[in-house]
C-alpha cells in the first residue's frame, strides 16, 4: 500500500476488471530427424518456409548413409508437405550419427594454420569458398597546419600541411606506395609507384602530444618489396614521413571479400573483413577469424555464417595472414599491387572436402542429450525447451520399420510418446510403417497405448520434384500441415480429419470400407480415396484404450484450454490467499470459457450448462491454505466428432399419425 506522509494530491493506477486470458497456438510443429546440413546440439530457431528450411538444413537430396542405398529426404519431404498443407510455424532438431573414423565436416585448408570448415557436418558442408584481396581507396590526405594559437601556418603565403589518414583503426593492414618516387612537376598529378604492405598502430606522440599513426612491416611473412626501392623504405614508417601533395604517397586499406556458394548454388558474401585476427572496432572483435569463429556468440549469427575459419598460433598477425595467402597463390602480389586487376586475379579459391551424412541416426540420437554445461541439447530433448510447440514428429523414423531397423523404430515412437506425454500440452503424430499390410500396422498399434499420440496409415504417394518420380511419404509432414489449416481454417476443437491431402497422387494402399471398419475401431486414422473428393484424412482417433480421450480434437482442445489458462493465470502466483484472489481467479476463468461458448466449442445452450468454475472454501481445506494451495474446479462440456452421421429412413403415408 503506498505511503501518505505529506499532504497532497495522489494519482494511483488501478484495475477494476478481472485478468484476460488469451489462447494459446495450437498449430506450431516440431520435427526431429536427420538432414543434409544444419546445426545438431543448438536450440532450434523458427522456420516459416521451406526456402528458409533448406538455407539451415540443406536441400532436397538423398541422404547417403555408410553402408546403405541412398535414402529420400524425409525430413525435407515432410518440411514441404507441412507448409503445403498449410502449417505456418516449425522447429526442427536435426539428428546426426557420424561414422566410424569420420565426423561428418567438410574441410579445405591454405598451408598448415589457415583453416576452413563448414560449421555443421553433413555432406552439403561441401561448399566452394572464395577469397578475395582488395584494395581501398587511398585514405592518405592533408590537412591545414595550425600554429599554437590555432592558426593555419603559412610559408610565403602558401599554407602548410600535414597528412592526415581517415577510415583507418589499429591494426588494419594497408599498401603504402611512392616512397621512393622522386617528386612530381607541380604541372602532373603523381603518379602512383611501386609498394610494400604494413600493419597500422595507433601510438602517442609525446612531443607533439597527439595520437599519431606508424606503419609496421616488422614480422611480415610477405615477398620482400617490390623493386626498384630506395632505402627509403622502412621497416617502420610514421605518418609524418608521407607527404602526398609532393611524393603522391598513397595509404590504401587491405581486407578480405568472403564468398560462399552452396551445394545448391545459392551464395553469400561478407566484404570488407579485416586481417588481423586481433582486429577490433568499437572495443569488439571483428577479424575474419572473429566473424568466423567456432562460437559466434549468437544462434542467428551460427545460423548465417556457413563456415568455421581459424588460424595456428603461427598467424599472429595479419601480415602473416596476408603471407599465407601470397605463399598459396605467388602470383597474388603482383596482381593486387596492380590496381587495375579483376577480382578473380586476386582472388583464391577453396572446395570444402569429406563431409558426409553419417550413419542412419538410432534411437539413442533422437531421444538426444542436455549437457548443463555446455547448455547444448539435441534430439528430443532440444524440443523441451520451445514452449510454443504443440505437435511433435519425427517423419521418416519408421523407414524400414519391418526390416532390421524395427528396434530403433519402436523405441522412437516409444520416445515421442514421452515427450508428448511428458510437456502435457503437446500430440504425438506417429507413422505407420512403410509397405505395411493391415496385419502389420495393427500390430505395431498394439504396442502403444497414450491419449497424447496418433497413428496414422498408410504412407503418402507424391511426385518427387528431385527424380519426377512416384514416391511415398509418411504421413506426418501432411497430417501435421492438416492440423495446422484445420486449426487455422475453422478451429482447434473441430476434428482434424475429412480434409483433403492436397499434395496427394494417391496412396502407398489403397483402401476399401471394410478394410477401415477393421482399422478404425482401434484407433488407426486412415488415409482413404473419394471419387469425386480426392484423398482424404478419414479418422481422428488417439490411440488411447480410455474412451473419454478417444478423440485427436478433444485431447488438442485440452491441452489449448490447459495451455492457455496454465499461461493466463500465472500473474496469481504469490497474490494473497484469499476472497479477493479466488472471485479473480473466477472471472478470468469464466470470461475466457465464456467466450470459448460463444464461438461454438462447448456443447450446451447456456453457458451455465457448458461450464463451471469453481474456486472458494468449497474447494480448497485449511490444510490447502495453510500449505499456500489455491485450487480452482474447473467443468467443461467439450464437443466430439459427429464420427458416425446416422440417417434413418422408412416409409409414411400421409393418413399415418406421427
Amino acid at each position: 500500500m503506498p505511503e501518505y506522509l505529506a499532504p497532497g494530491v495522489y494519482i494511483e493506477e488501478v484495475s477494476f476488471r478481472a485478468k484476460s486470458i488469451e489462447g494459446v497456438s495450437t498449430t506450431t510443429t516440431g520435427f526431429v530427424g536427420p538432414a543434409r546440413y544444419g546445426p545438431i546440439d543448438m536450440e532450434p530457431d523458427v522456420i516459416t518456409s521451406l526456402g528458409e528450411f533448406e538455407r539451415v538444413y540443406g536441400d532436397r537430396q538423398k541422404l547417403e548413409f555408410a553402408g546403405r542405398q541412398p535414402m529420400d529426404n524425409y525430413l525435407w519431404h515432410a518440411a514441404r508437405a507441412f507448409f503445403q498443407e498449410g502449417g505456418k510455424r516449425l522447429y526442427v532438431s536435426r539428428v546426426f550419427r557420424p561414422r566410424s573414423g569420420s565426423d561428418g565436416y567438410a574441410r579445405a585448408a591454405i598451408g598448415t594454420d589457415l583453416r576452413f570448415r563448414a560449421r555443421f557436418p553433413g555432406s552439403a558442408g561441401e561448399m566452394r569458398v572464395r577469397l578475395t584481396l582488395r584494395l581501398s581507396q587511398n585514405v592518405l590526405s592533408t590537412e591545414p597546419l595550425l600554429d599554437a594559437s590555432g592558426n593555419v601556418q603559412t610559408v610565403n603565403g602558401k599554407v602548410q600541411t600535414r597528412p592526415k589518414v581517415g577510415s583507418l583503426l589499429d591494426r588494419d593492414i594497408v599498401w603504402i606506395s611512392n616512397l621512393a618516387s622522386p617528386p612530381s612537376p607541380p604541372s602532373s598529378p603523381p603518379a602512383e609507384g611501386p609498394g610494400d604492405y604494413y600493419i597500422a598502430k595507433r601510438v602517442f606522440d609525446a612531443a607533439a602530444k597527439e595520437w599519431t599513426w606508424e606503419f609496421s612491416a616488422l614480422g611480415s611473412a610477405t615477398a620482400p618489396p617490390l623493386s626498384p626501392l630506395s632505402s627509403e623504405f622502412q621497416n617502420v614508417i610514421k605518418l609524418q614521413d608521407l607527404n602526398p601533395d609532393i611524393h603522391g604517397d598513397t595509404v590504401r586499406l587491405v581486407t578480405l571479400s568472403l564468398a560462399v556458394t552452396s551445394a545448391d548454388g545459392d551464395t553469400q558474401i561478407w566484404d570488407e573483413l579485416p586481417l588481423d585476427p586481433k582486429h577490433e572496432r568499437a572495443g569488439s572483435p571483428d577479424s575474419i577469424f572473429s566473424r568466423f569463429s567456432e562460437d559466434p556468440g549468437s544462434l542467428s549469427q551460427a545460423l548465417r555464417l556457413p563456415i568455421v575459419i581459424t588460424a595456428g598460433t603461427s598467424l599472429d598477425d595479419g601480415l602473416k595472414v596476408l603471407g599465407a595467402l601470397i605463399a598459396h597463390d605467388p602470383n597474388l602480389r603482383n596482381n593486387l599491387d596492380q590496381l587495375t586487376s579483376s577480382d578473380n586475379q586476386r582472388s583464391i579459391v577453396l572446395q570444402l572436402t569429406g563431409g558426409n551424412d553419417g550413419e542412419r541416426p538410432a534411437a539413442g540420437e533422437y531421444e538426444g542429450k542436455a549437457d548443463p554445461d555446455k547448455t547444448t541439447k539435441s534430439g528430443l530433448k532440444a524440443l523441451e525447451g520451445i514452449d510454443d510447440i504443440s505437435i511433435v514428429a519425427a517423419p521418416g523414423s519408421t523407414f524400414g520399420y519391418d526390416n532390421s531397423y524395427q528396434p530403433d523404430a519402436q523405441t522412437i515412437i516409444g520416445l515421442l510418446i514421452s515427450h508428448a506425454e511428458n510437456m502435457r500440452y503437446r500430440i504425438a503424430v506417429i507413422d505407420s510403417g512403410n509397405d505395411q499390410a493391415i496385419q502389420d500396422v495393427r500390430a505395431l498399434r498394439a504396442r502403444y497405448d497414450s491419449k497424447y499420440a496418433a497413428l496414422y496409415y498408410p504412407w503418402v504417394r507424391i511426385l518427387d520434384p528431385l527424380t519426377q518420380r512416384e514416391i511415398n511419404l509418411p504421413p506426418s509432414g501432411f497430417v501435421a500441415g492438416i492440423y495446422a489449416r484445420n486449426d487455422i481454417n475453422r478451429a482447434v476443437y473441430k476434428a482434424p480429419a475429412n480434409e483433403v491431402v492436397n499434395l496427394a497422387i494417391s496412396l502407398e494402399q489403397l483402401l476399401n470400407k471394410s478394410q477401415h471398419d477393421v482399422l478404425n475401431p482401434e484407433g488407426i486414422n486412415c488415409f482413404r480415396f473419394f471419387e469425386g473428393r480426392g484423398f482424404r484424412l478419414w479418422g481422428a482417433r488417439t490411440i488411447s484404450s480410455d474412451p473419454e480421450w478417444k478423440y485427436v480434437n478433444l485431447r488438442r482442445y485440452f491441452a489449448y484450454l490447459e495451455h492457455s489458462i496454465d499461461k493466463g493465470t500465472q500473474w496469481a502466483v504469490f497474490e494473497p490467499n484469499g476472497e479477493a484472489l479466488w472471485a479473480n481467479i473466477r472471472r478470468t476463468v469464466e470470461d475466457f470459457l465464456f467466450n470459448e461458448w460463444v464461438s461454438g466449442a462447448l456443447l450446451g445452450d447456456k453457458p451455465e450448462k457448458a461450464y463451471f468454475v469453481r474456486c472458494d472454501r468449497s474447494t480448497m481445506t485449511q490444510n490447502d491454505l495453510d500449505n499456500g494451495r489455491l485450487v480452482c474446479q474447473i467443468g467443461i462440456a467439450p464437443l466430439r466428432p459427429a464420427e458416425f452421421v446416422v440417417f434413418r429412413i422408412g416409409q409414411w403415408t400421409a393418413d399415418r399419425k406421427s
